[in-house]
C-alpha cells in the first residue's frame, strides 16, 4: 500500500458509510458536504473555467470530503466515451453535484446538450450553481425526479426537453445501483435509444450493480455490445471498480 491513499481511514469516508441509509433515500450524505462543495467551487475556481471547476471538485474530494461522483480516473473513461460517440443529446441519471455533467460538457460537440435526472432537489440546486459558475449552464439542464416514478419524468423529458423516438445518443448512469437495469429498460421501452446509442454505467463492481452486469453479459452481441473498463473506486487506488460502456444494437 506504499504510496497509495487509504480512503476508508478518512473521517469523511466513515461519515459517508454511516449515512448510507439516508443516501439511499435522499441521494445525499446529509452532513453538509454538498453545500460545502458548492462554496468551495465558488471561492476557489475561476468563474467560466470548466477545467478549473473540475480541478476544484477533485481537490475537495481528495482533501476535504469524499464525494460519490465518478472521479478523475473513471472520469477519463467517461470523457473518452463521449468523444468517441460525438453525441448531440445526452441523458444522465444521477446529477449529484454536477461533476460528471461538467466532464461531458467539456468534451461533447458544439451545440450538444445534456439533461440530468436527479432525485434530490438539494443536489439539483448544487449542481446548477456549479454549472453556472463553470459557464456551462446553457448546455446542461436538470430534471428533479426519477425514471422509475411511474412515467412522470419520462413525460417531462418528452414534453419539456425534446426527447423522443431515437433521440438519445448517450446515457451516463450513476445513481441508485438497484435502479440501473430497470431504468435502462424503461429508456429502451420508451424508444429513446437508437442503434449506436452508447450507455456508460459507473460503479458496476463497487457498490455494484450485479443484475445490470449479468444483463449486459447475457445480451452481448444480441442487442448490446459492451466494453468493460477496469478502474478503481473514486479518489483512491486500492478498491477496484468496473465501468461498462455499452453500445445499443437495436431490437
Amino acid at each position: 500500500m506504499a504510496g497509495k491513499p487509504v480512503p476508508f481511514l478518512r473521517w469523511s469516508v466513515l461519515r459517508f458509510l454511516l449515512g448510507s441509509r439516508r443516501l439511499q433515500r435522499e441521494g445525499r450524505v446529509g452532513d453538509g458536504r454538498e453545500e460545502a462543495l458548492a462554496r468551495h467551487v465558488a471561492t476557489t475556481a475561476r468563474a467560466g473555467d470548466v477545467d478549473d471547476v473540475i480541478a476544484s471538485i477533485d481537490d475537495f474530494a481528495r482533501r476535504t470530503s469524499f464525494l460519490m461522483n465518478v472521479g478523475d480516473e473513471k472520469g477519463a473513461v467517461l470523457d473518452d466515451a463521449v468523444r468517441r460517440a460525438r453525441p448531440r443529446l445526452l441523458l444522465e441519471l444521477g446529477a449529484y453535484c454536477g461533476y460528471s455533467a461538467l466532464r461531458a460538457a467539456r468534451v461533447m460537440p458544439a451545440g450538444a446538450r445534456l439533461c440530468s435526472v436527479e432525485i434530490s432537489p438539494a443536489n439539483a440546486d448544487v449542481a446548477q450553481r456549479v454549472w453556472k459558475h463553470a459557464g456551462v449552464a446553457g448546455q446542461v439542464s436538470v430534471v428533479v425526479g426519477s425514471i422509475g416514478d411511474g412515467g412522470r419524468t419520462l413525460a417531462r423529458l418528452r414534453d419539456e426537453y425534446g426527447f423522443g423516438p431515437g433521440s438519445v445518443d448517450f446515457v451516463f448512469i450513476d445513481h441508485l445501483k438497484s435502479a440501473y437495469l430497470p431504468d435502462l429498460r424503461s429508456l429502451v421501452d420508451a424508444g429513446f435509444l437508437h442503434p449506436g446509442s452508447v450507455v456508460v454505467a459507473d460503479n458496476v463492481r463497487i457498490p455494484g450493480a450485479p443484475d445490470y452486469l449479468a444483463y449486459m453479459h447475457g445480451r452481448e452481441g444480441v442487442d448490446w455490445r459492451t466494453i468493460e473498463h477496469r478502474a478503481h473506486v473514486e479518489y483512491q487506488r486500492l478498491l477496484p471498480d468496473l465501468v461498462l460502456e455499452s453500445e445499443f444494437l437495436g431490437r
